[in-house]
């Protein structure tokens, strides 16, 4: 469900800018933030059990702050760097976000891995790759790289040379890094909150400061492209359906990260490219190729295999008793001491005729 609401961001998105030159992702990011403040955050200030909205504020408003701003701006730089970059570099550095959110969970949310995480994420990623070939082999990647070319270089499509493309290049490259990058900081606090806080609260403040970061960041960077925009009824509809998609994609994926873990969704998510791909089948006129088939069976393989083995938490030493600074027999009897408390408490009820046998041996 959550890679085919990432599919409809992506097919709308497609369509808004090759149909109607529409290339304004912080606007439609900014409509997602409006619904999720509609929603979520009324919600939040509506609640009243554990803490108040105010309270909330007060104690961790610079939290999400800083959550609002790594959110809104991964969302905007993976957008933007298509716009410099190959479809191909987008797809392979994306995959980017999956070690460093592992590598975040790992010191964050003392998360653990086995062998098996490890090989089944080395699996989603060779689905990844097979993906990324199957797009070479259709033509797919030539088209939309010299269209591409002659939009942002000036140059014709079979300049190789330019150093002007170079340097494109080498900046969609670096906006799909720290984009993947800020996206796995998101997705860890995201995972935090909702196992030790709420979903609403996540949700509420991403939508509050969300809205609000987007908003200024849409006047300063969009405002020529917004005023561009010759609205119709379709422009419309498209933005809506985008809307549509990306909070659905907001509000179900806290309730699958809190049931999993966030590293296991992402993994789950990589197969929205294929999903796109069927709807660019009929609506982009694409190429088929049988390698797709064969990268969404590989991710899945991938997929069951991280999901099959549970990973374990790594449990913090507690300071609430001194601990022991030496070893061997002290520190077995401060063990035994442990134990002897944790034992339960136990009753032992006397007959009067047994304690007659007592006083009579």
């Amino acid at each position: 469900m959550l890679s085919l609401f990432i599919c409809g961001t992506a097919v709308t998105s497609q369509y808004l800018a090759e149909q109607y030159k529409v290339n304004t992702p912080m606007l439609q990011s900014f409509t997602n933030y409006c619904l999720l403040l509609l929603v979520y955050t009324t919600m939040l200030a509506l609640r009243t059990d554990n803490e108040s909205f105010l309270q909330i504020l007060k104690r961790r408003w610079w939290k999400y702050i800083l959550l609002g701003l790594a959110d809104v701006e991964a969302n905007y730089m993976i957008v933007k760097a298509y716009q410099y970059t190959t479809l191909t570099s987008v797809q392979l550095l994306d995959c980017f976000g999956i070690p460093v959110l592992m590598a975040l969970s790992w010191f964050i949310l003392r998360a653990r891995y086995r062998l098996i995480h490890f090989i089944a994420v080395a699996v989603c990623l060779l689905g990844v790759g097979t993906m990324v070939g199957a797009d070479i082999l259709a033509g797919r990647q030539e088209g939309e790289d010299s269209r591409r070319d002659v939009e942002v270089t000036g140059c014709s499509p079979t300049c190789t040379s330019c150093p002007a493309k170079r340097s494109d290049v080498v900046i969609g490259d670096v906006l799909v890094l720290l984009g993947a990058s800020l996206y796995a900081i998101s997705n860890v606090s995201e995972e935090y909150i909702v196992k030790n806080l709420s979903r609403v609260e996540f949700l509420g403040m991403v939508g509050l400061f969300g809205t609000i970061i987007s908003a200024v960041q849409l006047t300063i960077v969009e405002y020529r492209d917004i005023a561009r925009i010759q609205w119709n009824w379709k422009i419309a509809l498209l933005f809506m359906a985008f809307a549509l998609c990306m909070f659905g994609l907001y509000s179900f994926m806290p309730v699958v990260i809190k049931v999993t873990s966030a590293t296991s969704v992402n993994l789950g998510i990589l197969t929205a490219d294929l999903y796109s791909l069927f709807f660019g089948l009929f609506l982009f006129c694409y190429k088929f190729s049988g390698l797709y088939i064969l990268s969404f069976i590989v991710i899945m393989v991938g997929f069951v295999l991280y999901c099959s083995t549970s990973t374990w938490t790594a449990e913090t030493v507690s300071t609430s008793l001194p601990q022991p600074a030496s070893t061997g027999l002290d520190n077995l009897g401060l063990k035994l001491e442990e134990d002897d408390h944790e034992l339960p408490a136990t009753s032992i009820q006397v007959t009067q005729e047994e304690n007659g046998m007592a006083n009579s041996s």
